[in-house]
This record gives structure tokens, sequence and C-alpha cells, in this order.
């Protein structure tokens, strides 16, 4: 059995939705989406994954960008597991006409761009030192625009059945909604309706949902809401329900991650 740890806070530093730091052997993320741009890098080992469907790694000196709204997975390319650090950055921090390129190109050999991801790292962990991370994040943001700017596309926007089901989703994350009462409100059949989503999302609607709602549920216990609370408030049936989901995707129980939220605390993960 391996000692699997993991460290998240939510910085007082505008842009930054999450700092989550972890070191993983067998832990292996399912296929999920995130709400924010995540900003990855690693320190030891290194990362297979899928984004959209497309063989990727992550190791070394290099910086990987995922965009948001993304299906992806992620699993150790070793046995010896990996250590990773990772930023959630806000969609405001970066522009969505970038998000096809990091699809294409996700990873970034760069060692200033990664030099400068570990200063602002170093900065985030230390208390008093806000300023500093809002400007670190200022030279990342603009290397990162400009590393990306030049294959950026406009990325294609949501049409049809499936654009709108993930609207529906999205605005009723909470309560859920039914593929009947979905498929009804698009006019459409509800197998044609997965069809779609999945088709064009590359994962289907049940697990874009349960993904949305471990978003959800990460911001509010780092802001200190009991797992309790929090289960109830982002739509799952209790908070054994929660703990299932949340452990699948994040690598750690909700009360660990709740446990310290807010300040940097190295948290061992459920085995």
């Amino acid at each position: 059995m391996h000692m699997e740890l993991v460290t998240a806070w939510r910085p007082s530093v505008p842009g930054i939705a999450e700092v989550f730091h972890a070191h993983f052997v067998d832990h292996a993320y399912p296929p999920h989406v995130h709400d924010a741009w995540t900003l990855l890098i690693v320190d030891e080992g290194a990362i297979r994954f899928d984004l959209d469907r497309h063989h990727r790694g992550a190791a070394g000196a290099s910086v990987t960008l995922l965009p948001p709204d993304v299906p992806h997975d992620g699993r150790a390319a070793t046995g010896d597991g990996f250590r990773k650090r990772v930023l959630y950055l806000d969609t405001t921090v970066l522009d969505a006409g970038l998000a096809g390129a990091a699809v294409d190109r996700p990873g970034v050999d760069d060692p200033l761009l990664r030099q400068r991801i570990h200063q602002l790292h170093l900065a985030l962990d230390a208390p008093g030192e806000e300023l500093e991370a809002e400007s670190r994040l200022t030279l990342i943001r603009d290397r990162l625009q400009g590393h990306f700017d030049r294959h950026a596309t406009p990325g294609p926007p949501a049409r049809g059945v499936a654009g709108g089901l993930r609207e529906l989703l999205d605005a009723r994350t909470r309560e859920g909604i039914t593929l009947v009462e979905a498929a009804a409100l698009l006019g459409c059949h509800p197998g044609h309706l997965v069809r779609s989503f999945t088709a064009t999302f590359g994962l289907p609607p049940h697990r874009y949902l349960v993904g949305r709602r471990v978003e959800q549920a990460r911001r509010l216990l780092l802001s200190g809401r009991r797992p309790a609370d929090v289960a109830a408030e982002v739509g799952f049936h209790d908070q054994s329900h929660l703990h299932r989901h949340f452990v699948r995707h994040v690598g750690v129980t909700p009360a660990r991650y709740a446990a310290h939220g807010g300040v940097p605390k190295t948290l061992p993960s459920a085995r």
C-alpha cells in the first residue's frame, strides 16, 4: 500500500481558483472536465493522460496547459508514480480562443516558464506574498499567451442538442434533470440526446454532471464548508455519495480535503 499525499488550498490571489499539489502512485483519474484552465508541472515521475480522446503525457521540464470543459483523465506513466503541482486558473486569465491550441499542443517545453510557475507556487505557499504571486501570475499569463497565440483558433460553439443539454446541466447542477425532461425541452429522443452529447463532449451526460458537482464541492470545501452540507448543496444524494465520487475524482476524501481549507496543508489520501 502506497502513501499518497494531497495539498489543496484557495489563495487570495485574483485569477487563481485553487492550488493543488499531489503525490500519486496508484490513483487514476476518471474522464472529467474542469471549469477552469489547468496549469500543471510534474516534479517527479511522469503522467499519461487522454485529452479530448488523444493520448498525451507530462513529465520533466515541460509545462502542461489543459483548457476548460475538455474531457481528460490521468494516471502514472510508471509504477513509481508522480508528484505534480497544479494551478486552476479562472477563465478570465486566458483567452478562450487558446483552447483549441491547448488541445492540440498541451505541452510546452519552456524552462523559463516552468521556473516562473515554480516561483509562483513558492509565493503562494508564503503568507503575505499575495502581491508577488499576482505579479508572477501576470508574467506567466503573458508567456502562455505568447506560446499559444500563434496556434489559436476560435473554438467551435456548442451547437444543437448536445450544447443545449450542457446548458441545462450547467444551469441545474444541483437539482439535476432527467433525460426524458431534457429531451422534451430540446425536442429530440433521449437516446439521440445521449449519443450526441457523448460524441460532442467526449463523455456521457451523467459523468459530466458528476464532474461539475465535484468541481463545485472542491470550491465549497476550501471555503470552509462541512462535507455534509456541501453534499446537499451541490446535488449529491448524501455525504457517502459525495465521498465516493470525490475520492475517485480527487484522490482524497472530502473531509481530509476540507480539514485545512484556505491554508497549505498536506493531506493523506484515502487508501
